[in-house]
C-alpha cells in the first residue's frame, strides 16, 4: 500500500495535488471496505498547461474536464492499487461535498461555498482515490476564514447573489448575461477571486473563465 507521500508524487506528475484524505465511516458513502479516501484537486500553478495540451481538450467534444479527470485518475487508481471516484457521472452521484467537509482541510466559507485551506474559493475536486487500507494521515489544519478579518468574499458580488443566507442562482445568472458581468464572465466569480487564499493559490483566468462557460450555459 503506498504511503500518502508517494501517491502525492503520482499525482503531481499530472498536475493533481491531495486535497485532502480521511478515514471513513459507516454512512459516509465511501466504497464497502475502504479504509481511506484521498481526494485530488488541480495543482496550481500548472494545471491549465497540463490540460489544455491534452486530447480531451482538443477534440471539441462534451466535457472535456471530466473526460481528462476519469482517464488520469482513473490510471492512477489502477498504478496504486485504489478505486477511482468521480463528483460526476450521476446520478447517483458520491457525496464529495460530505467527503471535503471530513477531510480537515475543507470548511463552509461565509458566503456558503466550500473554502479550501490552499484552493481557498477556488476549490474543486477533480476526483478521489479509495484505499482499502488506514493511510497515515497528516493532521488538519486551521480554517482560512477564522483568521481572515475583512471576510472580502462577503461584499464582492455585486448582486448578492452569494451570501449567508444562501445561493441566489438566478441573480448570478441574470449578471453574467450583462454587460457588467463581463468580469466574472472572463475572469472568473467575483467572490471566488475576492478571497485572500484564491489569490494565492495561481489559477489563470482563463482556466476561471472555462469554468464560467460551462456553469453560464
Amino acid at each position: 500500500m503506498p504511503p500518502l507521500d508517494r501517491i502525492a508524487d503520482e499525482a503531481a506528475a499530472h498536475s493533481l495535488e491531495i486535497f485532502g484524505a480521511f478515514h471513513p465511516d459507516t454512512g459516509d458513502g465511501a466504497p464497502e471496505g475502504a479504509g481511506t479516501l484521498v481526494l485530488l484537486g488541480p495543482s496550481e500553478p500548472g494545471f491549465w498547461d497540463v490540460f489544455s495540451a491534452s486530447p480531451e481538450y482538443r477534440d471539441g467534444a462534451a466535457d472535456p474536464l471530466d473526460r481528462w479527470s476519469a482517464r488520469v485518475i482513473g490510471g492512477l487508481a489502477q498504478a496504486l492499487g485504489a478505486t477511482a471516484l468521480f463528483p460526476f457521472g450521476g446520478p447517483p452521484f458520491q457525496p464529495f461535498i460530505g467527503w471535503a467537509l471530513k477531510s480537515g482541510r475543507t470548511w463552509v466559507s461565509p458566503v456558503g461555498l466550500l473554502v479550501h485551506d490552499r484552493a481557498g474559493l477556488m476549490v474543486s475536486y477533480r476526483g478521489a482515490l479509495a484505499f482499502a487500507d488506514r493511510l497515515e494521515l497528516p493532521q488538519g489544519v486551521e480554517n482560512p476564514c477564522e483568521s481572515c478579518a475583512d471576510q472580502p468574499c462577503l461584499t464582492a458580488c455585486p448582486v448578492d447573489a452569494l451570501g449567508p443566507s444562501g445561493y441566489d442562482v438566478p441573480a448570478c445568472k441574470g449578471q453574467l448575461d450583462t454587460p457588467d458581468g463581463v468580469a466574472c464572465r472572463e475572469g472568473g466569480c467575483l467572490v471566488r477571486r475576492a478571497c485572500p487564499v484564491s489569490r494565492r493559490y495561481g489559477r489563470l483566468e482563463v482556466q476561471s473563465a472555462f469554468h464560467m462557460r460551462a456553469f453560464h450555459r
